[in-house]
């Protein structure tokens, strides 16, 4: 309930049964909020409104990426690639929060194309139950993305980005942790941070302290992904869950621990694209295979950390590594 800070004058006023200006100040404050949440819900129908309203897109695509570094630099890639080969226009739009807002934007048209992890595909989006096997993974993704939603799953990029906990060097050291299954003896006495999207995913934080049968002294903070790591390194939380390709992870000295128990599933990135998309523009399904098996783990780590640590242009780190790999094709 609202707490108002009353002179002498307004306690009199309430005293009397609050006159009609206290009555109409509520109101207007109460109409504020409800224009607000009018105008997100309004933003939020802008963005995923289907691409059906308007004339297909033959002249341009559309690529997308969730919100975070290596998102973006995987989404500047598939664009410039696409812009090389295919001359069309490639408009991007980037950042576009987690998994649930990418997916239901490609749905409803107003992306193209987005880089996906199959680990993620297969436990948040289809909801199935994990396995170790990548190429299982894949082919349940595959196939379910094709016949449930009319998307193709192209082949993997080259490399796997799992989750990791990470943890300081020194308590690592200190405290003689390597593996998930030891963060068990020092989980009372610690608070981990995590991303919304970890706390909410069937194969984050839930089903990971089930697993490992881990209690934490606190409650989870949940924060946005770019300052998991600062949190880390200023004390503020003792544990977090980043990517394994995360190129901040070595520049700041941190430590990954190991997933003893093989909890998390393989997460291999894949360019996800409509359907449709194919049929009108052939040439981005050749480009899409042809950046199949090109980006290696050390590649991604290096481009993230070039990016985060450095602080280079996503766009620049993309054309780079183009012109590296790809000879400038």
């Amino acid at each position: 309930m609202p707490r108002f800070d009353m002179n002498l004058q307004t306690k009199r006023d309430a005293a009397s049964g609050c006159r009609r200006g206290c009555w109409q100040a509520l109101r207007k404050r109460h109409a504020l909020a409800a224009v607000r949440v009018f105008a997100v819900f309004a933003l939020l129908l802008t963005l995923l409104a289907p691409e059906a309203c308007g004339p297909p897109r033959r002249d341009r695509i559309v690529v997308g990426s969730k919100n975070f570094t290596e998102q973006a630099v995987l989404g500047e890639i598939i664009a410039q690639y696409l812009e090389r080969r295919t001359g069309l226009y490639v408009e991007r739009r980037f950042y576009l929060a987690g998994t649930y807002i990418c997916q239901q934007a490609i749905l409803a048209g107003r992306i193209d194309i987005y880089p996906e992890y199959t680990g993620t595909a297969l436990t948040a989006i289809l909801k199935q139950p994990t396995t170790g096997d990548p190429s299982e993974v894949y082919a349940q993704v595959e196939q379910a993305y094709a016949r449930r939603f009319h998307l193709d799953v192209m082949p993997p990029l080259g490399f796997n980005n799992t989750f990791a906990l990470v943890i300081r060097s020194d308590d690592a050291r200190r405290l003689g942790l390597k593996t998930i299954s030891d963060l068990a003896r020092v989980a009372p006495q610690w608070r981990p941070g995590f991303g919304y999207e970890f706390m909410e995913r069937p194969d984050g934080y839930h089903g990971l302290v089930k697993a490992y049968g881990l209690k934490f002294g606190a409650e989870p903070r949940i924060m946005d992904l770019g300052l998991l790591y600062r949190a880390l390194i200023n004390h503020e939380v003792d544990v977090v869950a980043g990517n394994s390709t995360d190129g901040l992870i070595e520049a700041l000295g941190l430590t990954v621990l190991d997933d003893d128990r093989h909890y998390f599933p393989p997460y291999q990135a894949v360019p996800v694209v409509r359907q449709m998309t194919l049929r009108l523009h052939p040439k981005v399904g050749q480009a899409l295979q042809d950046l199949a098996g090109k980006i290696t783990e050390d590649d991604m780590r290096r481009m993230n950390y070039d990016v985060d640590g450095r602080h280079e242009d996503v766009v620049d780190v993309a054309r780079r590594f183009l012109d590296t790999t790809m000879n400038g094709k």
